[in-house]
């Protein structure tokens, strides 16, 4: 079942996503001259050249950012007035752009790493005013005429290019297409407008749907109902210092409904709960905070948009970012998913109802009952306990293990540097060495644990990795990242100890950080990340989780915080049974919102006719009425993945083609450093220097195959109904 499409080439730009909205107060803002005394220097690196984060404000952050704007949009100006004369683009331009990114994005960085690791050092209205000012900065070359026929001239030049600078100047080349920059002066207009008025819509509706999030609470009185909750979860619901006594106050934020869903034993109050999160602003609930009319503007504007530049659809537009390059090819590889994951719902379904029934529950399972069944299931069949888990995966030991994973993998020594200055005492830094250098060849922080009050919290993205600065040759700068997370503290001289969900976490965070980090590419606008296509842009994390399914790993990683001994044989083995449990009926989930968000972006029908006719093809259940989903599906509306939720999936897909040819090598008693080397060599040595359907057919010799993934989640034997 391969993929033969992936031959065909994409141009490609990178996108900064947008910063994380914060789930507590928004802070304040600090008005301070747009200039500030501290600017003419830079006050913000230590003399080792790492930032100086004990020493760190928020006015210097923004004194710098100013100050650094400004002379980031005047360089482009004077850049600009080089382009006319123009013999070699990469030196007069492009290598000119290079040294200016530099140390606006440094300052860029190092305001996000404190707003995600310290955020009452950096609130979140402060890194929104750094945040736009240097988006704005940056956004500058991408909207400049003279750079955008620079590259285009370069590109016709009849003269051999690399694959990066060829990279290079596709990214120029699109960016300025998607700006508009090759229309006429009335249409670009337009253009500007449809954009500006799409970007008021999408904050009207991120805004509603946060006020919405925030007004839902449910207070439970009764002690019988939390005695099954987890520790992190009672303590995000406790409304006294003592959590163990109530009353006890759920809410919609992420971190407490999804566990919630998982633990209440209470059908009325999941039920309660259900209804209150996908009927947030529908007509169902608040008239003021109806957002339905602002998701049919958003679509039409996006639609304005594509037409505005060419396209049929968003959809079409979208493409162009994009390692599949056609909705075609993104559907094929959705239906053939489905086409296994489908059938196994069914059965997936009628197993849980029955194991249901046995212990006494006397309902047709509906959709707020089955996050608590499944988990039920899930211990029953398996005797699965996070929290008795947790006792093999203290954090130092998987740390320690995950480096020498990675040293053997990918020859790299990665070593504790201490005296370096960071945000927080628990922080840590590290040198990331290759095994032919003495001199660091990157480096990172790591901030393991959460802090409250002080970090945010995301229940499906328990982790960050944010790129502080970018390999670049112009200026000799080498990668430098942080890696922040919300583990459980030590506590009373203990470990602490992850799930295994948080070791999955900690592992693709590490795995996408290598990217950054390993990169060889010579320009920052496509090294590591930089550059890489939407639906690959996961696949290195991805790939790193995989290895949590290697028993030979699982046994290196783990080891009781007590005795030291190995996860026991029998819990490995049930790690891998739970990976595919009820894998159909999440996988057909995932499918549908991926499905929704490209029908959401290239047809014009109502929203809720689409969710009707698409809800039976990929649900079991049958649809709510009074479900309003898409109302608050911010991911895609409000944020930067519309016409792109399918990435997901896709980056999944490839990250277990990926894997499998280290199995295979295993199988076949080859070397499995022989395809490190090579997947150091392509994936993270080339990152977004190199289109990624080549670099995928350099590392595997052929295009990728959903088989693999269907393998890992035990869905490649359709169900076949009599």
């Amino acid at each position: 079942m391969a993929l033969s499409f992936l031959r065909t080439k994409v141009i490609t730009r990178h996108v900064k996503k947008q910063f994380y909205q914060n789930k507590r107060n928004a802070g304040y803002v600090v008005l301070i001259p747009e200039i500030g005394e501290d600017a003419e220097k830079n006050t913000l690196l230590a003399e080792n050249g790492l930032p100086e984060f004990s020493d760190i404000t928020i006015e210097k952050c923004i004194a710098a950012i100013s100050k650094q704007s400004l002379d980031y949009e005047n360089g482009v100006s004077h850049i600009e007035k080089s382009t006319a004369n123009c013999k070699n683009a990469f030196k007069e331009v492009f290598q000119p752009l290079e040294m200016l990114d530099g140390q606006l994005e440094l300052t860029w960085g190092i305001a996000k790493t404190l707003y995600l690791g310290n955020s009452s050092l950096m609130p979140t209205a402060s890194y929104r005013n750094i945040h736009e000012r240097a988006h704005k900065a940056r956004s500058a070359k991408f909207n400049s005429v003279p750079i955008f026929q620079a590259a285009v001239n370069e590109k016709n030049k009849l003269k051999k290019l690399t694959d990066e600078e060829q990279r290079l100047l596709d990214k120029y080349i699109l960016e300025g297409k998607l700006n508009g920059l090759d229309e006429a002066g009335g249409k670009r207009e337009k253009l500007h407008s449809t954009i500006a008025e799409l970007q008021k819509q999408r904050y009207m509706f991120r805004e509603k749907v946060q006020l919405a999030t925030n007004l839902f609470t449910s207070t439970i009185n009764d002690s019988q109902v939390v005695r099954e909750f987890p520790e992190s979860l009672i303590k995000s619901v406790a409304t006294s210092n003592d959590s163990s006594r109530g009353p006890w106050k759920v809410t919609l934020q992420p971190h407490v409904y999804e566990p919630f869903m998982q633990y209440c034993p209470d059908r009325s109050l999941r039920w309660n709960a259900w209804q209150a999160h996908v009927q947030r602003c529908s007509g169902f609930g608040n008239k003021d905070l109806e957002s339905s009319t602002h998701l049919e503007r958003i679509r039409g504007l996006r639609t304005e948009q594509a037409k505005l530049l060419g396209f049929e659809t968003f959809v079409d537009m979208s493409m162009e970012t994009k390692m599949a390059g056609s909705v075609e090819n993104v559907n094929n590889v959705l239906d053939s998913l489905l086409e296994y994951a489908r059938p196994m719902q069914d059965v997936e379904l009628d197993s849980l109802q029955k194991y249901a029934q046995e212990r006494g529950f006397d309902f047709k399972l509906e959709h707020w009952d089955i996050p608590y069944w499944q988990r039920k299931q899930k211990w029953s069949l398996y005797n699965f306990d996070e929290e008795k888990i947790r006792e093999y995966f203290p954090l130092p030991k998987v740390i320690h293990s995950l480096f020498n994973l990675c040293r053997t993998l990918f020859k790299i020594q990665i070593e504790e540097r201490s005296n370096v200055h960071s945000w927080h005492k628990d922080v840590k830094f590290y040198d990331v060495y290759d095994e032919s250098s003495n001199k660091p060849i990157a480096g990172f922080y790591l901030d393991p644990y959460a802090r409250q009050n002080e970090k945010i919290r995301v229940f499906d993205d328990a982790g960050w990795h944010i790129s502080i600065q970018n390999k670049c040759a112009s200026t000799g700068t080498t990668p430098l990242s942080a890696l922040i997370f919300n583990f459980q503290a030590p506590t009373d001289g203990k470990q602490s100890l992850l799930s295994f969900n948080e070791v999955s976490v900690l592992f693709q965070r590490f795995g996408h950080s290598l990217r950054h980090l390993l990169t060889k590419a010579n320009y920052s606008e496509v090294a590591g990340l930089s550059n890489v296509e939407w639906d690959a842009a996961e696949v290195c994390g991805q790939f790193m989780t995989l290895w949590l399914y290697d028993p030979h790993t699982i046994q290196a990683i783990s080891g009781h915080h007590k005795t030291e001994e190995p996860l026991p044989d029998k819990f490995i083995q049930n790690l891998q049974n739970i990976r595919g449990h009820m894998a159909g009926y999440t996988l057909c989930k995932e499918l549908y919102l991926s499905r929704l968000d490209i029908e959401l972006h290239s047809k014009k029908a109502f929203w809720r006719d689409l969710v009707k006719e698409l809800w039976p093809k990929y649900h079991a259940l049958p649809f709510d009425k009074y479900d309003s989903h898409p109302l608050s599906f911010t991911k895609v509306v409000s944020e930067e993945w519309a016409a792109a939720y399918y990435c997901h999936i896709w980056s999944r897909m490839i990250a277990a083609d990926v894997y499998s040819a280290f199995e295979e090598a295993r199988n076949a008693n080859q070397d499995l450093l022989a395809v490190g080397a090579r997947y150091r060599d392509t994936f993270l040595a080339l990152g977004g220097s190199c289109h990624p359907g080549e670099v995928f057919r350099r590392f595997r010799g052929r295009d990728p195959s959903p088989q693999a993934l269907l393998n890992n989640l035990g869905l490649s034997k359709k169900i076949v109904e009599e």
